[in-house]
């Protein structure tokens, strides 16, 4: 465990990093979804997509974090098989019983959700399907995350990139071909992670033994473990997903009708657009995570290195890509419905934002995965009541735009919070020289984009902005990077000149 180095770091962030590139196949989706099924429709989908990733972040009380933070510090192969049982146990149950009683209940359900007036008499019936997402996905979260404390962070990709995602735009393809109106959309999710579901099971059996699994003795002690570790961490979790997941929902409760369905779409836009710079934040953040915790164990202050390198990297490539994803927005945009154009100024919002959190790098999963029980409480409360504050104030008058400011606003608290709190109970901090030329380097090209945005149109503008991109996360990473730091790359920094 003390032999973790930068190169562990980049290899695991890198598969990671394809691992997360489902979020990027499911932003360039999202206008075929828009295309084939409605604005107004599409926002009713990711109503309810949203309304179940909040239930299974809920009661799978942060099963997902606490075995990447438990398992790597395990040393019996029987303790580890129980925690996976007892995590699987403690949050699947709970997710289909739920999902059984909204099935039961699903014309009263109905009557809580905004929907255009096409879609409102499939409203019921579209609830009774859906809502068997939840057990599917978190059996789903559970299973990939029981593979990430084996240090497995490749094994998802297949699952996440073409079972997860391409599976789901072939199924909503073939319904909408077959007929099929607003429930196409999310009967295909529901397949594809029905898919995925089933893959888990090999996914599971390559890092455990299925039938060591089944018969291993969870133990009070361990579940005690898994419990204080995971309640420990609810908070921090439940206040990343409430940012991601409840803006359009609560979109959805404010506004009513189809204005309410609209809003929730036109924010999903921007915000599936914005995960792109944070594909690679949240690389790092899956791979810190499990790594802080064993090297804590092993050397804590061993963590410093590890956290700059993150840092620095997250900088350098974040940064010019989200002036790529603001400069380009509109062009970017074009390949939607025209009415989605409306969502250009959510998209300048939620990526500055997301730029800004990316320079402080993956201080969130450290603080939560060395010992800090109390701190990442503190911070999601803060960030949660600040949400909530601005979208009292923002949302009657401005909307989705109202929403995006709220949303920015506290996922910045969370992120500088835990930096600052790292700073003062490790001395760590991600600040030095390199960081700050690679920043400057970023800047920089930032504000040639924004030149070229002013001085060109259309497709010129476009490749421009592109060319302008690439340079600029070139030159940042060549430079605002240590020898070592692009020497951990490998091949791939061979390939691209960096040493």
């Amino acid at each position: 465990m003390s032999d973790i180095t930068r190169g562990d770091v980049a290899r695991g962030a890198g598969l990671a990093g394809l691992a997360r590139a489902g979020a990027l196949i499911e932003a360039l989706a999202q206008p075929l979804f828009i295309w084939l099924f409605g604005l107004a429709t599409y926002g009713l989908y990711v109503v309810l997509w949203g309304a179940i990733n909040l239930v299974s972040n809920i009661v799978d009380l942060s099963m997902t974090s606490a075995l990447q933070r438990v398992v790597p510090t395990i040393d019996e192969e029987e303790r580890a098989h129980g925690a996976v049982k007892f995590a699987l146990l403690v949050s699947v149950l709970p997710a289909t019983l739920i999902a059984a009683l909204v099935a039961l209940n699903a014309e009263a359900v109905a009557g809580l959700v905004s929907a255009a007036p096409e879609d409102q008499g499939a409203l019921p019936q579209a609830i009774r399907l859906f809502v068997w997402a939840l057990p599917l996905w978190t059996f789903i979260e559970v299973a990939t995350s029981a593979a990430r404390a084996r240090r497995a962070f490749g094994p998802e990709i297949r699952l996440r990139i073409f079972w997860e995602q391409i599976a789901r735009i072939a199924f909503a393809v073939l319904f909408f071909a077959v007929g099929f109106d607003s429930i196409g959309l999310m009967t295909a999710h529901l397949c594809s992670l029905a898919l995925t579901a089933a893959l888990c099971v090999p996914l599971l059996a390559r890092y455990y033994d299925l039938r060591l699994l089944l018969r291993a003795s969870m133990g009070g002690t361990m579940a005690r473990t898994l419990l204080a570790s995971g309640l420990a961490l609810l908070p921090a979790n439940l206040s990343r997903r409430l940012l991601i997941d409840a803006p359009p929902v609560v979109l959805n409760l404010l506004l009513p009708g189809a204005r309410g369905a609209v809003a929730a779409g036109l924010f999903e836009i921007a915000r599936k657009i914005s995960t792109v710079p944070l594909v690679v934040r949240q690389a790092f953040q899956y791979v810190m995570a499990p790594l802080a915790s064993a090297q804590a164990r092993a050397d804590r202050g061993a963590l410093g290195p590890l956290y700059r390198f993150a840092s620095r990297v997250s900088t350098a490539l974040v940064v010019p890509l989200a002036g790529l994803l603001v400069f380009a927005g509109a062009d970017i945009l074009s390949v939607y419905r025209p009415e989605a154009a409306a969502a250009l100024p959510l998209l300048h919002v939620l990526v500055t934002a997301r730029a800004i959190e990316a320079i402080v790098g993956p201080a969130t999963p450290i603080v939560e995965m060395t010992g800090h029980r109390l701190l990442p409480v503190v911070n999601s409360f803060a960030g949660v009541a600040l949400w909530a504050t601005l979208v009292a104030w923002l949302v009657p008058p401005m909307g989705a735009m109202g929403m995006a400011l709220a949303v920015g606003a506290a996922t910045l608290l969370i992120a500088y919070a835990a930096t600052m709190e790292l700073r003062l109970s490790d001395g760590l901090s991600p600040f030095d020289r390199k960081l700050a030329l690679a920043l400057a380097i970023a800047v920089a090209g930032v504000g040639l984009m924004a030149l070229a945005e002013h001085l060109t149109q259309g497709p010129a503008r476009f490749a421009a902005v592109l060319t302008l991109w690439a340079l600029t996360s070139w030159c940042a990473l060549r430079f605002g990077l240590q020898r070592s730091d692009r020497e951990a790359f490998g091949t791939v920094a061979r390939k691209l000149r960096l040493v």
